[in-house]
C-alpha cells in the first residue's frame, strides 16, 4: 500500500473511511452509513468503536496514517505477535526486520499475528466467518425475492424464517461473551469495610507496640511480632480480590459465527493428558479421562488426545489400546443421545433418572448393551493390573516376542503410537474418531528430566510436529470432561476478536467428586476457587492451577500479546541531560534492552542491531540458526510449526517423517542448551510448575481468563484422608518455598517491563509467602497454653480506647467474611472449613515445607516425610477415616494437647484461687478454645470413624502432662519464694 493510502474497506474493497479501535476491521462511508441506517453502529466483528478519519481531507493525521502503513505491513508479513519490541526500534530497524523474514524459508506458513489465533482466514486473505455472514445475507435476499414462491411449500412459515435468519445473522456479528460485574450494593460496601479495617488494624498495632506487658514481656513480644505478620498476611490475600467479576459465554454465538460440523471454522484443540506410575494412578480412571476427552461435543478432526506416560508401563500401553478400542462404541454412544457426562464410570453410577428428556426408543435397550460392555471393559483392564502386580524377571514381552522398551523406565528410548486418528479405526457408525496418541519420552542416566515440567514439554513438541493445534487443553490423568461443551466454552474467550488477542490461557476451577458432605478438610477449595480466583479475573487473570487450563500455545513459546506495551523510558531529568555524559545515557538504553530480554521476555526474540550490517541472506541464516534453534532446539519441521500461528502441519514436511523427527524431539538431550523451561513451555525450578509458568506469562504482557461455566468443566478426585491431604498441601507449599529461592521470586522478578500488575504481584507474592505464615502461627498456638500454664497474659488491662479498638478489629474481620460470603455466593460452611484447615495445614504441613525448603535450597539436603497406611474400612467414604502416621503430624498434635492440658491447668488454678481469678481466666481460655475449634476437624481425623483415640495421641498426651506435672513441681517452689521476697520487700517500704 502506497504511504499516504487508506486500507480498503474490508465489505467492499473501497478506501476506508472509519476503521474499530480494537479489531483494526474497516469500512467505507457507504458501508458504514449503510450499517448505521440499520441498527449496527458497533463494529461487526467485535462490537468495538469505530475510528473515523478526518472529513476535512478524508484522511487521518499524518502519524495515524504512517502506524497504519506499518501496522499493515506487519500483518501482512505475518509478524505482529513476533515484533515485540518494534515501539523501542527506529522505522529503519522494522522495515530492514521486514525484508530480512521475507526471505526465511519457513516464514511463508505464517498467518496474521493479530493475536486472534482463531481468525481462520480464506484464500483471499478474508476471515472464514465474515464469508460465512455475507452468505447469508446473499441467502436472506434470494429468500425475500422469492418468498411469495416458496410459502405454499415452506414447513416454516416466511416470517418465522426471517426472523431465524436475521438472529443468526446477528449471533454472528455479537460478542461471544461478556462480563458480569458484581453488583455495586455487594462490592461498595465490601470495599468500604476492607478500608475501615485497614484503619483499625493500624490503631490496633499502634495500642498494642506502645503498651507492652512488662510482667510478660517476652510472650508479648511473640504476640505482637506474630499480629503484625498475620496484618500483612491478610493485606497480600485481601487487595488481589479488590475488582472481583463473573463471566458469562454465549456458545450460541460461536457455532453462529464458525459454524459446526465439518466446515467448521472452529480452531484446533490438543489435549494432553500426563501419568506416571499405573499402580498409583488406576489405569482405568486414566481410561475414563481419555474416553471423556474422546466424546466431547466438538469437531472430530479438530481433536487430538496425547497421553503422556512417564513411567514408560506397558500396563498403561495394554490400557490405552483396550480403551482405544471400548472408545468405538462408547463415542457414537454419546454423541447419539447427548449424555453427560461422558466418562463412563461416572454415568452408569449417577443416582438419577436416565430416562429425563430421552424419547429415542433404542435408548433404554442400547443403554443396558453399553453398560454390559463396559463392565466387560473393566474386568479387562482390571485383569491387565492383576498381571502387572509381578514383573517377570526377564522383564514384559510384547505380543511380537520383542522385549518391552521401557522394561527399565530410567533407561529406555521414546516411544509413540497413534492408537485412533485419520488412519486408524472408525466407530462402529463408520465414523472417523480423535486422534488418540501414547507418548514416553526418552529417558536415560546422567539426564535431568525435570519429572511433570519435562513431560509437559515433551508434549508441546510432539503435538507440534504431528498436529500442532493453535490450543492446547492439559488435564490431570484423574480429571475427566464433566461439560462435553468445555472446549466450546474456552473458543467464547480464545476465538473472540475482542478478548481473545492478549489471552494466554483459559482456566476452569476444580470440582471434585467423592468427597464428604460437610468437606472436613476442606478439598473442595471453593474460597480460592469462587472467591480468590474470581477477584483476579478482574485484575490480569487468575493463576494457573495445573489442570483444566486452555493454552494458546504460541504462549507457550515465549513470545509476548500483541499489545506489549513499550518498556519505560529512562527517568534522567530532561533539565540534566546536559550535564550528563552521552556515554552515560546510552548505557542505561543498553541496560533497559538487556534486562528487557533476560527478565521479562520473548526467549525467539533476537538482538536486531547485532544483524543490522548483514545482507538478507545472512540475516535469515542467523535468524534461523542463531535464534530459533538455540531457543527451540534442532529440529526444523518443529521451529517451522511454531511461526504457524493458526496451527496445522506445514505443508513442506513429509508425512511419513513425522513419526520420526517426532521421536526427535523427545529425546532426553533435545532440550540441552535450549530455553525449554527456562524461557518456553513449562517452567523448571520447582514442584509447582504450574505457578510458576502463569507467572512467567503475566510477566511477559499477556492476560488470563476465568470461566465458569454452570455445569462445572472438568471434575477430578482429590485425597480425602488427613494424611494424604496434609501431604498433597505440603507438596504445594513446598513448590512455593522453592519459588521464593529461585530467581522467578514475585518479589524481585519481572519489574523490567512494567507488565504485571501491582495487585497481580501481590496475589504472587502471596502464594509464594504463605507457607511462612506457619512459623508465627505455630508461635501465636501455642501463647495461649503458656499463658494458662504461667498465670500470665499477653495484653495488658484494657482501657476504654482500646476496647474499642478489639472490638471494632473483630467487628471488621467478620463484616470482611459476611460481605464477601455475600457478593461470591459461596456458603458459611465453606468458608469455616477452609479457616480450619488454614489453621490446620499452617501448623503442620506449612511448617514442614519451609525447613525442607531451606535445607534444599540452602545445602542441597531433599528430605521426604514418609507415610505409613492402615487398612481401610468398608462403606461409603471409608478413605476418610483411613489413619497414616506420618511426622507432619507431631505439630499439630502437639498444639491440641497442650491447650487442652493448659485449659485443665488454668480451671485448676482458678478454683483454687478464688472468685477473683476468674476474670482473667476468660480471656485466656477464649484464646486457648479459638485453637482448639480451629483443630477440631484434625482431631476428628486422628480419632476415626468410631471416634476412638488413638494409641498414639494417648501416649503423647500422658508424656506432655507428665513432662509439665516435672515441670511445675520444679519451678513451683521458686515462683512461690519469689512472691514472698517481693511482699516482704513491699513491705518493709511502706507500699
Amino acid at each position: 500500500m502506497e504511504p499516504g493510502a487508506h486500507p480498503p474497506c474490508a465489505a467492499c474493497g473501497d478506501d476506508a473511511h472509519a476503521a474499530c479501535r480494537a479489531c483494526s476491521y474497516t469500512l467505507c462511508k457507504a458501508c458504514l452509513d449503510e450499517d448505521v441506517a440499520e441498527g449496527r453502529a458497533a463494529c461487526a466483528r467485535c462490537g468495538g468503536e469505530y475510528a473515523v478519519s478526518d472529513p476535512a481531507n478524508g484522511k487521518g493525521s499524518a502519524v495515524e496514517e504512517e502506524e497504519a502503513a506499518v501496522e499493515d505491513q506487519l500483518v501482512a508479513e505475518g509478524l505482529r505477535g513476533r515484533v515485540t519490541m518494534a515501539n523501542q526500534l527506529s522505522d529503519r530497524q522494522v522495515k530492514s526486520f521486514i525484508r530480512a523474514t521475507d526471505v526465511v524459508s519457513h516464514a511463508r506458513t505464517l498467518s496474521s499475528m493479530s493475536g486472534i489465533g482463531s481468525e481462520l482466514n480464506d484464500e483471499s486473505g478474508k476471515p472464514i466467518w465474515k464469508n460465512r455472514v455475507d452468505s447469508w445475507k446473499e441467502k436472506k435476499n434470494e429468500k425475500k425475492a422469492s418468498a411469495k414462491k416458496a410459502a405454499a411449500k415452506a414447513q416454516v412459515p416466511p416470517v418465522e424464517e426471517q426472523i431465524m435468519e436475521e438472529k443468526d445473522l446477528t449471533d454472528a456479528y455479537e460478542p461471544l461473551s461478556r462480563i458480569i460485574p458484581i453488583s455495586k450494593n455487594k462490592l461498595t460496601p465490601y470495599r468500604a469495610v476492607i478500608i475501615m479495617r485497614l484503619v483499625v488494624l493500624g490503631l490496633f498495632f499502634h495500642y498494642r507496640i506502645t503498651n507492652p506487658v512488662d510482667s510478660a514481656f517476652g510472650l508479648w513480644l511473640t504476640s505482637v511480632i506474630c499480629e503484625i505478620w498475620f496484618g500483612f498476611s491478610w493485606i497480600l490475600d485481601q487487595f488481589p480480590k479488590w475488582c472481583p467479576v463473573n463471566r458469562e459465554t454465549y456458545v450460541d454465538r460461536l457455532i453462529a459465527r464458525y459454524g459446526d460440523g465439518e466446515d467448521s471454522g472452529l480452531a484446533p484443540v490438543d489435549f494432553f493428558v500426563s501419568t506416571v506410575d499405573p499402580l498409583k494412578e488406576p489405569p482405568l480412571i486414566t481410561a475414563n479421562t481419555v474416553l471423556s476427552i474422546l466424546a466431547v461435543d466438538y469437531p472430530v478432526e479438530k481433536i487430538s488426545c496425547y497421553v503422556s506416560d512417564d513411567g514408560a508401563a506397558m500396563l498403561t500401553f495394554e490400557s490405552l489400546a483396550e480403551t482405544a478400542e471400548f472408545a468405538r462404541r462408547w463415542v457414537p454412544f454419546c454423541k447419539k443421545f447427548s449424555i453427560e457426562p461422558r466418562t463412563p464410570e461416572f454415568y452408569f453410577s449417577q443416582k438419577i433418572d436416565y430416562l429425563k428428556d430421552k424419547i429415542h426408543p433404542s435408548f433404554v435397550k442400547e443403554r443396558r448393551a453399553m453398560k454390559r460392555d463396559y463392565e466387560e471393559f473393566k474386568v479387562r483392564i482390571n485383569a491387565l493390573v492383576a498381571k502387572a502386580q509381578k514383573t517377570p524377571e526377564e522383564g514384559w514381552v510384547m505380543q511380537d516376542g520383542t522385549p518391552w522398551p521401557g522394561n527399565n523406565s530410567r533407561d529406555h528410548p521414546g516411544m509413540i503410537q497413534v492408537f485412533l486418528g485419520e488412519t486408524g479405526a472408525r466407530d462402529y457408525d463408520g465414523n472417523e474418531l480423535p486422534r488418540l496418541v501414547y507418548v514416553s519420552r526418552e529417558k536415560r542416566p546422567g539426564y535431568q528430566h525435570h519429572k511433570k515440567a519435562g513431560a509437559m514439554n515433551a508434549l508441546v513438541r510432539v503435538s507440534a510436529v504431528l498436529t500442532n493445534a493453535p490450543y492446547i487443553l492439559n488435564l490431570d490423568c484423574d480429571h475427566y470432561v464433566n461439560n462435553s461443551k468445555a472446549v466450546r466454552e474456552a473458543m467464547c474467550f480464545m476465538m473472540d476478536p475482542s478478548v481473545g488477542r492478549d489471552v494466554c490461557y483459559v482456566q476452569f476451577p476444580q470440582r471434585f467428586d467423592g468427597i464428604d458432605r460437610s468437606d472436613r478438610y476442606a478439598n473442595r477449595n471453593v474460597v480460592f476457587f469462587d472467591v480468590n480466583m474470581k477477584g483476579l479475573d478482574g485484575i490480569q487473570g487468575p493463576v494457573y492451577v495445573g489442570t483444566g487450563c486452555c493454552f494458546y500455545r504460541q504462549a507457550l513459546y515465549g513470545y509476548g500479546p500483541p499489545s506489549l506495551p513499550a518498556l519505560p523510558k529512562s527517568s534522567a531529568c530532561s533539565f540534566c541531560c546536559c550535564c550528563c555524559p552521552k556515554k552515560k545515557v546510552e548505557k542505561t538504553e543498553k541496560e533497559m534492552h538487556r534486562d528487557s530480554r533476560r527478565e521479562d521476555l520473548e526467549s525467539a526474540i533476537f538482538n536486531l542491531r547485532e544483524i543490522d550490517n548483514y545482507d538478507e541472506y545472512e540475516r535469515s541464516m542467523l535468524i534461523s540458526q542463531m535464534s530459533f534453534e538455540k531457543s527451540f532446539g534442532q529440529s526444523s519441521v518443529f521451529i517451522e510449526s511454531t511461526l504457524m500461528e493458526n496451527g496445522g502441519v506445514p505443508e513442506s514436511v513429509d508425512p511419513s517423517t513425522l513419526i520420526k523427527e517426532a521421536i526427535h524431539v523427545i529425546s532426553c538431550g533435545y532440550e540441552e542448551k535450549t530455553e525449554w523451561g527456562k524461557e518456553l513451555g513449562w517452567i523448571y525450578g520447582s514442584v509447582t510448575e504450574d505457578i510458576l509458568t502463569g507467572f512467567k506469562m503475566h510477566c511477559r504482557g499477556w492476560r488470563s481468563i476465568y470461566c465458569m461455566p454452570i455445569r462445572p468443566a472438568f471434575k477430578g478426585s482429590a485425597p480425602i484422608n488427613l494424611s494424604d491431604r496434609l501431604h498433597q498441601v505440603l507438596r504445594w507449599a513446598l513448590g512455593s518455598v522453592e519459588i521464593f529461592f529461585s530467581r522467578h521470586c514475585p518479589l524481585w522478578y519481572g519489574y523490567g517491563g512494567g507488565r504485571l500488575r501491582w495487585l497481580q504481584r501481590l496475589s504472587y507474592i502471596n502464594t509464594i509467602v504463605y507457607p511462612f505464615t506457619s512459623v508465627p502461627l505455630v508461635a501465636y498456638c501455642c501463647l495461649p497454653a503458656i499463658c494458662l500454664l504461667t498465670g500470665k497474659f499477653i495484653i495488658p488491662i484494657l482501657s476504654n480506647a482500646a476496647t474499642i479498638w478489639f472490638l471494632g478489629l473483630f467487628t471488621s474481620i467478620i463484616l470482611t467474611s459476611v460481605l464477601e460470603l455475600r457478593w461470591s455466593g459461596i456458603g458459611i460452611e465453606d468458608w469455616w472449613r477452609n479457616e480450619q484447615f488454614w489453621v490446620i495445614g499452617g501448623v503442620s504441613a506449612h511448617l514442614f515445607a519451609v525447613f525442607q525448603g531451606i535445607l534444599k535450597m540452602v545445602i542441597g539436603l531433599d528430605t521426604n516425610f514418609t507415610v505409613t497406611s492402615k487398612a481401610a474400612e468398608d462403606g461409603d467414604f471409608a478413605e476418610l477415616y483411613v489413619f497414616k502416621w506420618t511426622t507432619v503430624l507431631i505439630p499439630p498434635t502437639t498444639i491440641l494437647v497442650l491447650n487442652l492440658v493448659g485449659v485443665v491447668a488454668g480451671f485448676s488454678d482458678a478454683l483454687n484461687s478464688g472468685y477473683e481469678s476468674w476474670g482473667p481466666l476468660f480471656g485466656k481460655v477464649f484464646f486457648a478454645m479459638w485453637v482448639i475449634m480451629h483443630l477440631y476437624p484434625f482431631l476428628k481425623g486422628l480419632m476415626g470413624r468410631q471416634n476412638r483415640t488413638p494409641t498414639i495421641v494417648i501416649l503423647w498426651s500422658v508424656l506432655l502432662a507428665s513432662v509439665f506435672s516435672l515441670l511445675w513441681v520444679k519451678i513451683d517452689p521458686f515462683i512461690t519464694g519469689a512472691e514472698t521476697v517481693a511482699t516482704g520487700a513491699c513491705s518493709s517500704i511502706d507500699c
